[in-house]
C-alpha cells in the first residue's frame, strides 16, 4: 500500500492531516491549523522530508511497548505513530513511513 495523505477538518473548523503508509497501518496525525492552505503546508513539508531528512525518534512506554515520532522540516513532531509490541516491529514500521510515506496522493476530507 502506498503512502496517503489524508487531510480533514474537525468539528471546530481546524484542519489536519494524516499519513498513512505502509503495511504497517501506520498512522501520523498531525496538529491542528486554522487555515487549509497551513496544514497543505504541512502536507507538502512532511513529503518533501520524510523520506529524505525526516528524523525519527523511537522510544519505549511504561507498559514496554514502543512507538516512534517523526519530525520533519519545521514541524517539530509531525505524529506518533502506533504501539508496538517489540522494537523490532517498530523498527518496520519505521521503514514503512520511510519507503512509502512521501506520497503525492491527498485524499480531500473537507467541507471547502
Amino acid at each position: 500500500m502506498a503512502g496517503w495523505f489524508e487531510l480533514s477538518n474537525s468539528k471546530d473548523g481546524q484542519f489536519r492531516f494524516v499519513l498513512k503508509a505502509g503495511n504497517a497501518e501506520t498512522i501520523l496525525t498531525s496538529e491542528l491549523y486554522k487555515a487549509r492552505a497551513s496544514a497543505e503546508n504541512g502536507i507538502a513539508s512532511v513529503q518533501k522530508n520524510c523520506a529524505e531528512d525526516g528524523r525519527y525518534e523511537r522510544k519505549e512506554a511504561k507498559d514496554g511497548r514502543h512507538y516512534f515520532n517523526l519530525k520533519a522540516a519545521n514541524h517539530q513532531v509531525i505524529g506518533s505513530s502506533q504501539m508496538y509490541a517489540s522494537a523490532a516491529s517498530c523498527e518496520k514500521g519505521i521503514e514503512s513511513v520511510k519507503k512509502n510515506g512521501s506520497s503525492t496522493e491527498v485524499k480531500d476530507k473537507t467541507d471547502a
